[in-house]
């Protein structure tokens, strides 16, 4: 029998339950999928509490990679027995085996394990959007990137000095600090006991970062602009502490005409083409070995609201899988 995570109310992580789920022959234009690696991701636990409202009961999870097993009328991209990865769709993630959409599938390189793909299709493509696309990052840029140990950040951070940036990083803990620096962080801030934007402004001359990659939301959004220089950016791509509160705009102008964006990753792989590109981008830098996934947490599947407390909890570090 096939099991998988559901939730009946929204809550905190003791709302997960482990049950079985019937899997019916996959419907036209759709696989079977056999999970062999599951992305644990802080927006799981947006939805899971209802700070994303979703209609339940519900599924959980937006990544997983595995082996496809049947496919429905119509596909002819993909066959049995194919390695693949996908990080949209229906919410479902959270289970041995599944029916997705077809047009949500991407190949896994032979290269590339289960478990890698699993960890970094929703964080890497974010990583690969926010850097290329939402602030392009340049030779020679300044960038903070909070939680810069997290899953997302210690991708960006690799990636960020792949593109020539100078990289400041933001963690809580001073182990986290010695895992920023390896990866790659120029300059590292423990904003538990340090007050960020006035160690970014010493850091840079006084002149501010081109651009701040905030996922963590309430907590920073407001100083994260006041470590901007004259035009730079502010991508707010997460709610880690909590939804940004409203805010005047005049605060952009008196930061020196700054711009806020707070962009989606769905939006940016609303086309099959885009979702190729970008996932092929982020398959050729880690498969070069110059930006790492780091799998540092392992868990059961049916332990699955033990990883969101630990998560939560701030934790964990680097990219996180659950296994089926």
């Amino acid at each position: 029998m096939n099991h998988a995570i559901r939730f009946h109310r929204t809550g905190g992580p003791e709302v997960l339950q482990w049950e079985a789920a019937a899997l019916p022959a996959p419907a036209a234009g759709e696989v079977r999928l056999r999970h062999h690696a599951v992305g644990l991701n802080y927006i799981d636990t947006y939805h899971r509490s209802g700070l994303y409202p979703l209609a339940l009961p519900s599924g959980l999870g937006l990544e997983a990679a595995g082996v496809v097993e049947a496919v429905g009328e119509g596909v002819d991209e993909f066959a049995p027995g194919d390695r693949v990865a996908y990080t949209s769709g229906p919410l479902g993630a959270y289970a041995e085996a599944r029916n997705i959409p077809a047009a949500h599938l991407v190949r896994l390189p032979a290269g590339i394990s289960f478990e890698q793909g699993a960890a970094m299709m929703l964080q890497g493509v974010t990583a690969q959007y926010l850097l290329r696309s939402t602030y392009p990052v340049q030779a020679g840029d300044v960038v903070l990137i909070h939680a810069a140990a997290g899953g997302v950040g210690s991708i960006m951070v690799q990636w960020a000095k792949l593109l020539g940036a100078t990289v400041i990083g933001t963690v809580g803990t001073d182990d986290k600090a010695v895992q920023a620096r390896a990866l790659g962080c120029d300059h590292v801030i423990v904003y538990t006991r340090e007050r960020f934007p006035a160690r970014v402004r010493e850091i840079t001359g006084g002149e501010g970062v081109a651009v701040v990659y905030d996922s963590v939301g309430r907590d920073t959004f407001i100083d994260s602009i006041a470590c901007l220089r004259r035009r730079g950016m502010m991508v707010s791509f997460g709610n880690a502490t909590g939804a940004v509160a409203p805010f005047d705009c005049a605060l952009l102008a008196k930061a020196g005409s700054v711009y806020v964006t707070r962009p989606g990753l769905f939006d940016y792989i609303a086309s099959r083409a885009e979702l190729l590109g970008r996932a092929g981008e982020l398959f050729d830098v880690v498969g070069s070995g110059k930006v790492k996934i780091a799998i540092n947490q392992r868990y059961a599947l049916k332990d699955a609201a033990q990883a969101h407390r630990d998560l939560e909890a701030r934790r964990t570090t680097g990219s996180t899988v659950l296994l089926p």
